[in-house]
């Protein structure tokens, strides 16, 4: 484990992908010094930290960015290896938390973004689908397990509970019920946010909602 060490996260409330990293930094007990970054008018160092991308978040470890929330949830079980890990010990186990975690990136970040962001149409409504369908493969890869990793809460599992306070908005502008398409995935949202490392993350769905409300506005979706 590192000494003296200087952690900051640079990140944006409403990111799905910065809660990952606060979500693993909780779970690892690790202080860090947290900076909201305007996106809209980014800061220096953030430009300076992940030139590449110039996205959050970026966690700067000891001066060193690491950025990719993926890559830094990865990080941070690495580092802080006194707690419990996030990944299975089983090399087949962890390939596929990584395999779901980029499903996750690729199909329900994007489909869900559709259903916020598209207007009304052939497009919206495929997205729709194909959001629905992505959670339900990812229910089907839950199974019985109270945790994606088994017993205990891990890397997919912090992968994945951001979406959680999206799933309101998503319901609105999807016109659809997650619950009823997928209990057994809600019923693990629900163990979850017991956890202190997720309640103590997540924003209120509503608050993300009236993000979303503005967002949209400024798009011309809604009046």
């Amino acid at each position: 484990m590192a000494k003296e060490e200087e952690v900051i996260l640079l990140d944006f409330w409403a990111s799905m992908f910065g809660m990952r990293a606060r979500i693993a930094l909780a779970e690892k007990g690790v202080s860090y010094e947290y900076r909201e970054e305007d996106l809209k008018n980014k800061s220096q160092l953030l430009l300076e930290m992940n030139p590449i991308h110039k996205k959050i978040p970026v966690l700067i470890h000891n001066g060193k960015p690491i950025c990719e929330s993926r890559i830094i949830v990865e990080y941070i079980d690495e580092v802080w290896n006194d707690k419990a890990p996030l990944f299975p010990s089983d090399t087949y186990a962890k390939a596929c938390a990584r395999f779901w975690t980029d499903f996750i990136d690729k199909k329900v970040y994007l489909n869900g973004r559709n259903l916020l962001f598209k207007a009304e149409g052939e497009e919206h409504e495929a997205s729709k689908k194909e959001f629905i369908d992505s959670l339900k493969l990812i229910e089907g890869e839950l199974g019985e397990k109270p945790y994606f990793g088994g017993e205990s809460f891990g890397y997919l599992d912090v992968s994945l509970i951001p979406f959680y306070t999206w799933f309101h908005s998503y319901e609105i502008y999807g016109k659809l019920n997650i619950e009823q398409e997928c209990p057994k995935l809600i019923g693990w949202v629900k163990r979850c946010i017991q956890k202190e490392s997720v309640s103590n993350v997540l924003p209120e769905s509503v608050k993300v909602l009236g993000f979303v409300q503005q967002a949209r506005k400024r798009l011309g979706l809604d009046e």
